[in-house]
Parts: C-alpha cells; sequence; structure tokens
C-alpha cells in the first residue's frame, strides 16, 4: 500500500467487500486493512490482517460462530492466501438497532 492509499482502499480490502455483498448481500459492511498495524509480525508475511464489520438479515438467529462460518465461507480462498488474520463483528439488523440505540444513551 502506498501513501495516498487509505487502509479501505487496499485491493484485497475491495476483493474481500465484493465477495462478501455478493453472498450475505448486507445492510451495512465496513472492512478496514489493519495490516499495517502487524508490520514486523511474523503472521504477516503470509498475509494481511482485516477487520470487518457486516449486519446483515442472513446472521438473524444464528449464533456467532455460524456468523463468521458464513463470512469465512465467503472468504474461503482468501483465508488460505491473502488473508492471515480477520477479525468480525457480525450482527442481524435487530441488534445493529439496539446497538445504535445504547450508544445513543
Amino acid at each position: 500500500m502506498n501513501e495516498l492509499q487509505t487502509p479501505m482502499e487496499s485491493p484485497l480490502s475491495a476483493v474481500i467487500e465484493s465477495r462478501v455483498r455478493a453472498v450475505l448481500t448486507p445492510d451495512f459492511l465496513h472492512v478496514r486493512d489493519d495490516s499495517a498495524q502487524h508490520a514486523g509480525h511474523a503472521g504477516a508475511r503470509e498475509g494481511g490482517h482485516y477487520y470487518l464489520e457486516i449486519v446483515s438479515s442472513r446472521f438473524a438467529g444464528l449464533p456467532r460462530v455460524a456468523r463468521h462460518r458464513l463470512v469465512y465461507d465467503a472468504l474461503a480462498d482468501l483465508m488460505k492466501k491473502g488473508i492471515h488474520a480477520l477479525a468480525i463483528d457480525a450482527r442481524a439488523p435487530d441488534e445493529q438497532q439496539n446497538k445504535v440505540h445504547e450508544q445513543r444513551r
């Protein structure tokens, strides 16, 4: 990534966003490349570190592990090569509304 690129503009971030949008049709999606924060980390050579925040009706009624599995399945080949670490915040729309309501208190 050069100094003109923001973390969201990294090429793999765009691929992650595209894949997740195609499979999970989210109401909200934010992908952040945190790789620069892990420079020098042994695993950083194997791929990037990413944070993904997603709100999708596909997650309604599913436990956290099942939600993460859906994301991992959408990115399966990238998890083998390209993504070293992926932090996921996956919520259903009603949970997002509750989160926004709690933040306004």
